[in-house]
């Protein structure tokens, strides 16, 4: 198991455009995250900075420690091979599950899950057990296999063909419905672009995002 603390990545980049966060923020803020955008640790690793929100660099290490061990506890039952790294990413834990040893991705794809639906419940899991330890609600963000770069650059794609559509068509873009994580990779890429918008509706598991026009 190795041990990093990056704060330099964007994990936590927030938009500015109305409520386009809206209740998706507080998911993964508890988060967001995701809803903010849940994301990956893609900096220089670097000492661990003060939380965002006030809390110790300290204590969000512990939180990815928990974590941490917590999966890894998971993976011996399971007997699947993989290295765990625990970091602090812009003020958040993070932890992050990479191939160990020779076909071990292919296993740990099982942890993903169809469009990550899996990998979400074990997110959720390990907050819980941050949760049972500290007794404060945790922002933690899990990783499997680079799972959510992939598809952060996935998204990325959909939100530009959205936006170019409500330009070209002057009417609103409807989203199929997407995880928290999945609607803030997509707020974050609309509100860097001009003359669009968006927004969440609907109710989990249904809630997707809307792409409109600036009013």
């Amino acid at each position: 198991m190795s041990f990093v603390t990056d704060t330099t990545s964007d994990l936590d980049a927030r938009g500015t455009k109305g409520d386009a966060l809206d209740q998706d923020a507080n998911l993964e803020e508890v988060e967001d995250g995701d809803d903010a955008g849940e994301g990956e640790g893609d900096g220089d690793a670097t000492p661990a900075a003060a939380g965002g929100n006030g809390r110790a660099a300290a204590d969000l290490f512990r939180e990815s420690e928990i974590a941490a061990d917590y999966v890894e506890g998971l993976l011996d039952i399971l007997d699947y091979d993989g290295d765990i790294d625990e970091l602090v990413v812009s003020g958040r834990p993070v932890v992050e599950v990479v191939e160990g040893g020779d076909g071990s991705g292919r296993r740990l794809q099982a942890l993903v899950g169809q469009r990550g639906a899996t990998l979400e419940a074990l997110q959720e899991l390990s907050r819980l057990a941050v949760f049972r330890q500290t007794g404060s609600p945790s922002r933690l963000l899990l990783d499997v296999g680079g799972y959510r770069a992939l598809r952060r650059k996935e998204l990325g794609a959909i939100a530009k063909n959205a936006a170019e559509k409500v330009k070209e068509y002057g009417e609103a873009v409807r989203l199929e419905p997407m995880s928290a994580f999945e609607r803030k990779c997509v707020h974050d890429v609309i509100n860097a672009l001009p003359g669009v918008e968006s927004e969440s509706e609907g109710v989990e598991p249904a809630r997707r995002i809307v792409v409109r026009p600036v009013a």
